[in-house]
């Protein structure tokens, strides 16, 4: 969890908007690191976590928030972190020699046509099961999902992976009051907004979750060039639906460090003074 970025968005594991989508997306470089920071955050914050984990293992997961002072083979035990190793269910599915069947949840690679309805419904039941944990003392439920670009390769379609988290909002953000944490990676250079013609699924998965988010943290390398010292910079937005889809716009620099990250406006860090 990085206290600086929490200062840059108002928040706290004590105190933190409910009901939020949170868009985090990168081109030519890696926003990994804010999917750790909202993990831990999370759990520290005693939030019922759903993981969907594509990209990376669990031990991946668990290696790194161990350095972030999180203990995720902790937070399974009690309960309060379900986490779905996608690639591991995949390749079970994939192979027909493995002799472990696969999660229902990634039944779509067994029948592509049926879109992503058995995961959503992992994720609901993951999270309705949370819901008697709340009389515990827990907080809201929270869905993170690493990373959506998995799904286009793996060959679901543009729309059913708007579908997906359009359902996971509703019932997630606007149903339990909880938040969702969705990672998209881009591929290629940066597009014109404008190219509405562009047929890169990435590009137009980007679109469609942007204006469905009420917060969009964008990574991506400095327009200048390599730097030792700053490793890249976040665009953020913020959406406040009450007042008219009203947005607010900010950009800070970062660096990434074995144990965490530092933020920055541009131009204050020691490197360029």
């Amino acid at each position: 969890m990085f206290a600086e970025l929490n200062s840059i968005l108002n928040v706290s594991p004590e105190h933190f908007s409910t009901g939020e989508f949170v868009l985090l997306s990168d081109r030519q470089s890696d926003a990994s690191f804010l999917l750790h920071h909202f993990l831990g955050f999370y759990l520290r914050a005693g939030c019922q976590v759903c993981f969907v984990a594509l990209a990376q293992s669990f031990s991946h997961y668990s290696a790194v928030s161990q350095r972030l002072g999180v203990n995720l083979s902790q937070a399974k035990e009690k309960g309060q972190l379900v986490f779905l190793e996608g690639l591991q269910e995949s390749l079970s599915i994939l192979n027909p020699h493995d002799a472990r069947t696969g999660s229902e949840a990634m039944d779509f690679l067994r029948n592509p046509g049926a879109g992503l309805q058995c995961l959503f419904q992992f994720v609901s039941s993951s999270v309705d099961h949370s819901r008697g944990a709340e009389d515990g003392g827990r907080g809201p439920p929270v869905l993170l999902v690493d990373d959506l670009s998995m799904l286009l390769s793996l060959g679901v379609g543009v729309d059913a992976v708007l579908d997906f988290s359009h359902y996971c909002r509703t019932a997630i953000c606007s149903q339990l009051k909880g938040n969702v944490v969705m990672l998209l990676r881009c591929d290629g250079e940066d597009d014109d907004d404008d190219d509405v013609g562009s047929d890169d699924g990435s590009e137009r998965l980007l679109r469609g979750l942007t204006h469905q988010c009420s917060l969009a943290l964008h990574v991506q390398s400095l327009p200048t060039g390599y730097c030792r010292d700053i490793h890249g910079q976040v665009s953020s937005q913020v959406v406040q639906r009450q007042a008219g889809g009203q947005q607010r716009k900010m950009t800070f620099h970062f660096k990434v460090h074995d144990k965490g990250a530092s933020f920055f406006a541009p131009g204050t860090s020691s490197a360029v003074l």
